[in-house]
């Protein structure tokens, strides 16, 4: 049996080897990252579009037992009178893309919508949830931006006025 010296037992890796490993997990790097991002906007968008229509059915239930909707109210508080329905919801809870949601009444040259105000949301990503709910204008439509910062879905309670 032959002992192996102290040299025979060292072995590592060449700088070359070590080259190529790193270049392979950059090119891997820059295939996965906007991939993960891709995924990351759509399923922010199905959520925020979930919220949309949830809260839009709540504020629609309240106009048809009230007769019309609640008064307009600040960004991340319940509007007066629907403190149990809304309140059980995340309502006042930081959006998933950030800001607020907000009840927006007679403002804005819209009766009623719901807005998402102050978030960390590209015009793009609002464009493809503008794809996927309305007509693809942010412009226009029953969903638009109203401002720089605010993205409306627009209930429409008047009947077509």
């Amino acid at each position: 049996m032959r002992l192996s010296s102290s040299q025979d037992s060292i072995r590592g890796f060449s700088l070359a080897e070590i080259l190529i490993v790193v270049v392979i997990i950059g090119i891997l790097a820059t295939v996965a990252i906007p991939y993960l991002n891709r995924v990351r906007e759509s399923a922010q968008n199905s959520r925020l579009m979930n919220d949309w229509r949830m809260f839009s059915g709540i504020f629609e239930q309240y106009a048809l037992e009230n007769g019309t909707f609640p008064s307009d109210s600040y960004r991340g508080k319940v509007p007066g009178g629907m403190e149990g329905i809304l309140g059980e919801t995340h309502w006042v809870e930081t959006t998933v893309v950030g800001g607020n949601w907000d009840w927006d009444f007679e403002k804005f040259g819209i009766e009623a919508g719901i807005s998402l105000v102050d978030s960390i949301v590209t015009p793009s990503q609002m464009l493809e949830v503008d794809d996927r709910v309305d007509d693809g204008d942010l412009s226009t439509g029953l969903f638009r931006r109203v401002t720089a910062t605010r993205y409306t879905l627009v209930l429409d309670f008047s009947s077509g006025s």
